[in-house]
């Protein structure tokens, strides 16, 4: 038997717009049409051949469609949907929350030709009390009865005398997170907390105030960070507890913030001092425990000082002591603590915990350190100290041994084979590189045509790129050193007499050192374009420093080893963290690019960071 679409599928979507759960779904297969990608969500047409429904797939989702599995002129099957008004729009959308696939793409739309009495009325399924018929060719639909509920009215139904699932019925559904959108008006979700944040204090034009995040949980996995102000934060904050489940309604949704985001999710939530939130009891194996999406250590560098926040797991290595720091906005002293974690790229990182994460948690590990727990850790900042560091936030969250199979299996290679292993720290040599800026080698790659071609680039402030160059020449006749201090490394002069003079010191030294101060051409597929190179990334350039190029220089014979030397650092490849900024010359603004980082390819890494180039590129040509 030919796979096909349900009859009357769309009708019956319609009949039924928002069913209490899958088991109230019947069958319904329909054909996916004119399926594109539009912002990060994909929309397309759901027919059953007689009529369409404009549908989208959730961000959830869109795996499916890139793997090929949900293709255009393809067979689905829905599973859990529902049905959105959006009041800027003139028609309802379908939100498929659970689907399967029935069948790749079909060689051609599927056509039901409709057949009619001669009175003119469609035929339909009999379905008892669904449809009534009004004169030739109209259908009616009975106004369904559904009667909206809170969380708390949910929660009293389930408790009282009543039976529990004869009342469910009667109240509007329990949402899917996935299927939420800042234009449906009543909602009930039904979530476990996953991560609780503290509750943080600020101050604005407006006044002072506090407020705290929590990131929510649905049963399929789906997350959702919610955010309450001032009022509803002080109601809610010792409501939410981390792992207990709830149910909530009278919230808000709106995009969400990028910069700020902490899950997978197109919006984030706000409730306020009139939301509802209501724990479900008796819930502990309902909703899924915390959800980790770990980066093992030797793959954190290109997150340093980004807004996107980490997961680790690793073996404690290390535990401090507990110190206290002053903190420069409010002069208040907090307790932290780091501890050095490792894992099967054999390579350590540093962790701050701070807070109570520091005094409790931490004192955990340190009374444990000689057993070598394992930490998973979630919502990790990324930043540049010592190379790279890591940093818990007041969202974070720390499970010691938790029971998962990530942890069970580093635990199982470290006692057979990390416990002797020699390990690197994965900042071990790019303390300085951070610091000169050689954090963002991947989150703003640009080309050089992109800086040459916009000459107000830096026009007001510099601004920073990075990009992937070949050096193509470096000009053996320009002045590429300075006579420098060798305490301040300012420029000194000849003294009188004897040795050199050091204004910025104020002394006499007999001897000084040689620095960089070099301009070099550089290219990649774009174009070209001139760069000033300093000292410490000129010596990564050359392999050698200004003093020993010096002496190659000064060296008399046919072999020429300083221009060599010169040619034999051209048409290798650079990662470079560059500056842009406007420079006056001659009452003439003319931009300078300076080179503030280098660094090696490396090559696993960047053939990543093509393929996600290239992936989208391919979305945004099929958009």
């Amino acid at each position: 038997m030919d796979k096909t679409v349900s009859p009357d599928a769309i009708s019956t979507i319609l009949s039924n717009p928002s069913p209490d759960s899958s088991s109230d779904i019947p069958e319904i297969v329909v054909q996916v049409l004119d399926l594109k990608l539009t912002g990060n969500r994909y929309m397309f047409n759901a027919s059953d051949g007689k009529k369409r429904l404009k549908a989208i797939l959730p961000s959830n989702l869109s795996s499916e469609v890139i793997s090929g599995n949900i293709q255009n002129k393809g067979l689905i099957r829905l599973l859990d949907y529902a049905l959105n008004e959006i009041p800027t729009k003139s028609e309802k959308y379908l939100i498929v929350t659970k689907c399967e696939v029935v069948s790749p793409a079909l060689e051609m739309e599927i056509k039901i030709e409709v057949k009619s009495d001669e009175s003119g009325i469609i035929f339909k399924p009999k379905q008892e009390d669904e449809v009534k018929k009004d004169g030739p060719g109209i259908v009616l639909k009975p106004k369904q009865e559904m009667v909206a509920k809170s969380a708390a009215q949910i929660l009293r139904d389930q408790n009282g005398n009543m039976a529990p699932a004869a009342r469910l019925a009667m109240t509007r559904r329990v949402h899917p997170l996935v299927s939420l959108n800042p234009y449906q008006g009543n909602w009930t979700i039904k979530v476990r907390v996953t991560s609780k944040g503290n509750m943080r204090t600020y101050k604005n034009v407006r006044g002072e105030g506090c407020v705290f995040n929590v990131e929510l949980t649905d049963e399929d996995g789906t997350q959702i960070q919610a955010t309450m102000f001032n009022e509803a934060a002080r109601k809610f904050y010792d409501r939410f507890q981390l792992g207990k489940v709830y149910y909530i309604s009278r919230g808000t949704l709106r995009v969400a913030n990028k910069q700020f985001k902490t899950v997978q999710n197109d919006y984030e939530m706000n409730l306020n001092e009139n939301s509802e939130v209501e724990e479900a009891v008796n819930e502990t194996a309902f909703i899924p425990q915390t959800k980790f999406n770990f980066v093992p250590i030797d793959e954190l560098g290109r997150y340093v000082n980004g807004t996107e926040l980490v997961d680790i797991i690793g073996v404690v290595q290390n535990v401090s002591p507990t110190m206290s720091i002053r903190r420069k906005s409010n002069n208040e002293m907090v307790p932290k603590r780091d501890i050095t974690v490792a894992d099967e790229t054999k390579r350590t990182v540093t962790v701050s915990l701070w807070n109570e994460l520091a005094t409790n948690v931490g004192q955990e590990l340190l009374d444990n350190a000689d057993k070598s727990p394992i930490v998973a850790i979630k919502s990790l900042k990324v930043g540049d100290f010592q190379g790279i560091s890591l940093s818990t936030l007041g969202r974070s969250t720390v499970l010691v041994n938790p029971d998962l199979p990530e942890a069970k299996k580093l635990k199982s290679w470290y006692e057979s084979e990390g416990k002797g292993t020699s390990m690197a720290s994965i900042g071990s040599g790019l303390g300085s590189l951070a610091k000169s800026g050689a954090r963002s080698m991947y989150s703003d790659r640009v080309s050089l045509t992109h800086i040459t071609s916009n000459p107000s680039l830096g026009d007001e402030k510099p601004v920073f790129f990075s990009i992937k160059a070949y050096i193509s020449l470096i000009k053996p006749d320009q002045a590429m050193w300075y006579r420098a201090c060798k305490t301040c490394n300012k420029k000194v002069t000849d003294a009188l007499g004897s040795g050199y003079w050091c204004e910025g010191c104020q002394k006499n030294d007999e001897e000084c050192s040689l620095r960089y101060i070099m301009v070099a051409r550089v290219c990649d597929g774009s174009g070209e374009a001139w760069i000033s190179i300093f000292n410490e990334e000129a010596e990564r350039i050359i392999g050698c420093s200004a003093d020993e190029l010096n002496e190659l220089k000064s060296q008399l014979g046919d072999d020429n080893s300083y221009q060599m030397k010169l040619k034999e650092v051209t048409w290798v490849p650079h990662l470079l963290r560059v500056s842009v900024a406007q420079q006056e010359y001659n009452n003439e603004k003319r931009q300078r690019v300076t080179v503030r980082a280098v660094a090696p390819v490396d090559f696993a890494a960047e053939s990543k960071f093509l393929l996600e180039e290239i992936s989208k590129k391919v979305s945004h040509q099929n958009a």
